[in-house]
């Protein structure tokens, strides 16, 4: 999973005609590391998507500007629009976050 850095990367990210599955969270985040340990075979599994890691603490303005209160949270963006939001609450295991992947409508 490639990192965003920068404002302007992920603006490029998430204005391409693709999927992107853009991970919110943070080096010091408990739930964040759990979910590390499991998301490698869901983005093989989901390579329909791009799947991109953001540090809430590195980019907080985007956090902000997409509601991201709580972390690790999974959003979906196409063609710059989110079309989907996992929140921290649902994301603490595999099931969580597949459950999420196959009940998209988009």
């Amino acid at each position: 999973m490639d990192s965003i850095t920068t404002a302007k990367q992920f603006d490029d990210i998430i204005n391409e005609p693709s999927r992107s599955v853009i991970k919110f969270q943070a080096g010091w985040c408990p739930d964040c590391r759990v979910m590390d340990m499991f998301i490698g075979p869901i983005t093989e599994e989901y390579d329909q998507y791009d799947w991109y890691d953001v540090d809430r603490d590195v980019l907080p303005e985007i956090a902000e500007k997409y509601d991201v209160m709580g972390i690790p949270s999974l959003l979906i963006f196409e063609n710059g629009e989110k079309k989907a939001h996992l929140h921290s609450a649902n994301a603490k295991s595999p099931e969580q976050v597949t459950s999420f992947l196959e009940g998209l409508t988009i």
